[in-house]
C-alpha cells in the first residue's frame, strides 16, 4: 500500500513567509479517512488534489494551515525560481500615464513576493484575468487557499475573498504570476503590460457575484481602481465570461493578444479551465464589446429579506416601488416577508459615459498645445497603442501620437480608409476620449 509524506504549511502573521513542519508518514488507509471525512456535507475541512504531481492532495484546513499529503514514491514536485533579478516596470520602460500601483494598499502579503518578472508583451495592453479557487469562500478559508496556491506554484498575483472582502498579494501587480499555461511558446502569464491575474474564493458553478454588493466591498474597490491606475478598460473584449460548465468560449488569441481589458480563465488561449463561471459584469466592471449571450437585455439584481424588512422599506431603499416588487417577483401577499427570502430588483440603467466632444480636423497639427491631447494619448495607450511614445503623452501634438493614431486606425476595418494618423469624426468617437 501507498505511504504518504505528511506536513503542514502554516502562514506567519508578521512576515507571510510559509513555515512546513514535516510530521512523518502515514498509510493509506489513514490519507483514504482523510478524505473522507473532508467528503463529508457538514465538515470544515476541504480536500484540493495537487494539479501537477500524481497522488498528493491537500487539505484546506478553517483555522489557516494547510495539511499536505504526498505519496513517498511519487516524482519530485521542482518549483522553479522566477527571472533572476525579476525587473519592475517603472517609468522608462511604459509610456507616461500607463503606470499603476505595484500594491494595494491594506492587501496581505504572502510568501516571498517573487513568483514572476517582466511582461513579455506590454503592447497587447494591460488587462485582468479572473479565476476561481474551487474551494469554499470566507475568511477562514482564506489562507489556507493562499498555502495551497503557493505550495502548487500557481499563484497570481491577488487572492480576493468576496465574503469577507479580504485582500491579498503573492507579488507585485506589475510582474508576472503563474496561474495560466503557456499558448504553445507565448507565455499567457506575460502578456500585457501588466496582467492581473485574481484568484477569487468560491465556484465557478456558482458565480461570486451573485448577491454581492460591491459598494459594501472597499477592498474590491482598490483592486479595481488598481486596474485603472494600470489603464484597464473596463470592458470584456472577448465578451461575458461563459457559463460552467456548460458555456463555450472561443479563447481568441487575436483579441487576447491585441485587446486590453477584463478576461475569464476561460478566454486564455492555451488554458482549458471554465472559470469563473458566469460573474456579473455589471460588479467586475464594463459592458461586454461583444454579446455571447445572445442579448442585450438589461440584468436584475437580488436582495435577501432580513429580519424587520417591509416591503416599503425594500423598495425606498433601492428607489423603486411597492407596485414595482409586487410585479417583477409575483407577490400575492405583500404584506408576508420571509427572512432569507430573495426578491428582484429592478434593473437600474448606467449613466451614459461622458466622453470629449470632437474638436475638429484642424486641431490635430504642429504647435498644438492641449490637455485634449494628453488625454487622446492616454486612451491611445490604454487601448493597447501606445508603443511610439518615449516621453508622452503630453499636451504637443508630435509625430508619436499621429503614429499611435494611425496604427489604431488601421487595427479597426471601419477606420483604414482614414489611415493617416489624423483623427476624423469617426476616429474620435471610435476613440472614446474621456470628457475633462
Amino acid at each position: 500500500m501507498t505511504e504518504y509524506h505528511v506536513a503542514t504549511d502554516q502562514l506567519d502573521p508578521d512576515t507571510g513567509e510559509v513555515a512546513t513542519t514535516y510530521l512523518g508518514t502515514c498509510t493509506q488507509e489513514h490519507a483514504d479517512e482523510v478524505r473522507a471525512i473532508a467528503a463529508l456535507p457538514d465538515t470544515e475541512r476541504w480536500v484540493k488534489d495537487h494539479p501537477r504531481q500524481a497522488g498528493a492532495f491537500a487539505v484546506l484546513r478553517d483555522d489557516g494551515d494547510l495539511d499536505v499529503y504526498v505519496p513517498t514514491d511519487a516524482p519530485e514536485f521542482r518549483i522553479y525560481e522566477p527571472d533572476q533579478e525579476p525587473k519592475s516596470l517603472g517609468p522608462e520602460d511604459l509610456p507616461r500615464g500607463a503606470t499603476g500601483p505595484a500594491y494595494i494598499t491594506g492587501a496581505v502579503r504572502f510568501g516571498s513576493q517573487s513568483i514572476g518578472g517582466a511582461m513579455d508583451h506590454p503592447e497587447s495592453g494591460p488587462r485582468f484575468t479572473w479565476h476561481t479557487t474551487e474551494s469554499p469562500a470566507g475568511a477562514a478559508y482564506f489562507s489556507s487557499v493562499a498555502l495551497y496556491l503557493i505550495r502548487v506554484a500557481s499563484e497570481p498575483q491577488v487572492i480576493y475573498d468576496p465574503v469577507s472582502d479580504k485582500l491579498g498579494q503573492f507579488g507585485p501587480l506589475n510582474q508576472s504570476g503563474r496561474a495560466l499555461k503557456n499558448d504553445g511558446g507565448r507565455r499567457t502569464n506575460r502578456e500585457g503590460t501588466v496582467n492581473i491575474q485574481v484568484e477569487v474564493l468560491g465556484r465557478a458553478a456558482s458565480p461570486w457575484t451573485n448577491g454581492f454588493d460591491a459598494a459594501k466591498k472597499p477592498n474590491f474597490q482598490k483592486l479595481l481602481a488598481a486596474g485603472r491606475a494600470w489603464g484597464v478598460p473596463d470592458d470584456w473584449p472577448a465578451g461575458k465570461p461563459p457559463a460552467y460548465p456548460s458555456g463555450k468560449s472561443s479563447r481568441s488569441r487575436m483579441i487576447w493578444q491585441s485587446k486590453p481589458g477584463h478576461y475569464a480563465h476561460a478566454q486564455v488561449p492555451g488554458n482549458d479551465h471554465g472559470d469563473p463561471g458566469a460573474i456579473d459584469t455589471a460588479v467586475v466592471p464594463g459592458k461586454p464589446s461583444q454579446d455571447t449571450g445572445g442579448g442585450s437585455t438589461p440584468s436584475t439584481s437580488t436582495y435577501t429579506v432580513k429580519k424587520g424588512d417591509t416591503l416599503s422599506s425594500i423598495a425606498k431603499a433601492h428607489g423603486t416601488t411597492v407596485a414595482k416588487l409586487v410585479s417583477l417577483n409575483g407577490l400575492k401577499d405583500a404584506d408576508h416577508l420571509a427572512v432569507g427570502q430573495k426578491l428582484k430588483l429592478p434593473a437600474t440603467k448606467p449613466a451614459a459615459p461622458q466622453y470629449e466632444p470632437f474638436p475638429g480636423s484642424s486641431f490635430f497639427h504642429g504647435g498644438r498645445h492641449s490637455p485634449i491631447i494628453t488625454a487622446m494619448g492616454r486612451r491611445l495607450v490604454a487601448l493597447g497603442f501606445g508603443k511610439h511614445y518615449k516621453n508622452g503623452p503630453g499636451p504637443d501634438w508630435t509625430n508619436a501620437d499621429r503614429d499611435n493614431v494611425r496604427d489604431f486606425q488601421l487595427s479597426r476595418d471601419d477606420l483604414k480608409g482614414d489611415a493617416d494618423g489624423f483623427p476624423g469624426p469617426k476616429t474620435w468617437a471610435a476613440l472614446k476620449v474621456p470628457k475633462l
